[in-house]
């Protein structure tokens, strides 16, 4: 019997925290992408553990799991994959790319040219992606997971902004704070191997279709109608800011909305909140957001832009499931 979305990401914690030290935030921003049904962007320095926790959950899943370097010599082909001559059967055969698994690891996305990176496009939004006029579905359960080093620009093109559009949420690791990387430190002189989680115990706690069932279950959280108009003012305001060159789209507000949901669920709760929306608004939003070179000067970011929006909109106050009315029976 399928587990519940809580009882799914409890689980999945539970088995992070066996390997990661901190990066709660980076955590939970995984556990809303993979409920939520959507992909996940991870920026961070180097050494911030970004590969790491793609690898953990792919171990927590136990669902096939596929890892792409991508590099400036990178070819769209090398993504999606080709047709090729069998001169035995003297027939044109498929030969599938690696993005053909369900959780992929899409590491320094930013390191190849737009032209390769666009591979990625029909496949995050479609799923499926188009070899030589033939369309080929992916699994039903797709997850990209795509790393990207936001310090350096030397040899790097950054995400356009339809790819960035195409991230359910973005997730930023960080330096572990004193007591953090000591235990993190302990872990390692105590045997711990990042190269072999077997170390750590890591066991499969899921399969596949304990995923999809939570994905079902997470989008008939119940999103009152003035949750929904909450929404959308927040969305709103993002493309009437004097501060953004570019607000949040039609598919950023869906996002918004499943993010809720997705919290809500990981609560345990069959309804989602404004706090469900204010919490999961900064994974979602920023990343989506241009800010105007002037307004960038002075120091503004989409981040700070975001919590001004949400300070002023107004918060609806009752948002639960209706009780279901009793038939009196006689």
């Amino acid at each position: 019997m399928p587990v519940s979305a809580t009882e799914l990401a409890r689980r999945l914690q539970a088995g992070v925290d066996r390997v990661i030290v901190g990066n709660e935030r980076t955590s939970y921003a995984f556990l809303i992408a993979l409920l939520g049904n959507g992909h996940v962007l991870v920026e961070g320095v180097p050494g911030t553990a970004k590969t790491l926790f793609v690898r953990t959950f792919a171990v927590l899943l136990g669902v096939p799991f596929r890892r792409i370097q991508f590099t400036p010599d990178l070819m769209p082909s090398d993504v999606v994959g080709t047709t090729v001559f069998n001169p035995k059967t003297v027939e044109f055969a498929l030969r599938k790319g690696p993005i053909f698994t369900s959780l992929l690891l899409a590491d320094e996305i930013n390191r190849t040219p737009p032209k390769t990176q666009s591979a990625l496009l029909e496949a995050m939004e479609e799923r499926q992606v188009t070899i030589d006029g033939e369309s080929q579905p992916l699994p039903d359960l797709f997850l990209v997971c795509a790393t990207q080093n936001p310090i350096e620009f030397e040899g790097t093109y950054p995400l356009p902004e339809a790819q960035l559009d195409r991230f359910f949420v973005r997730a930023r690791t960080g330096y572990p704070s004193d007591v953090e990387e000591r235990k993190l430190l302990a872990r390692s002189a105590a045997g711990f191997d990042a190269r072999d989680l077997r170390t750590a115990g890591l066991e499969q706690v899921a399969v596949a279709s304990d995923v999809t069932a939570a994905q079902r279950d997470v989008r008939a959280i119940y999103v009152a109608e003035s949750l929904q108009g909450y929404i959308y003012q927040i969305v709103a305001r993002t493309r009437t800011s004097n501060d953004l060159a570019l607000g949040a789209s039609p598919r950023a507000a869906l996002a918004l909305l499943g993010a809720a949901q997705a919290a809500a669920a990981i609560e345990g709760r069959d309804f989602a909140s404004p706090d469900d929306v204010k919490g999961v608004a900064p994974l979602v939003l920023p990343h989506r957001l241009i800010v105007r070179p002037e307004a960038e000067i002075e120091g503004v970011t989409a981040e700070r832009v975001l919590e001004r929006i949400l300070a002023a909109v107004d918060v609806p106050k009752d948002v639960s499931r209706p009780a279901r009315a009793v038939v009196a029976e006689g």
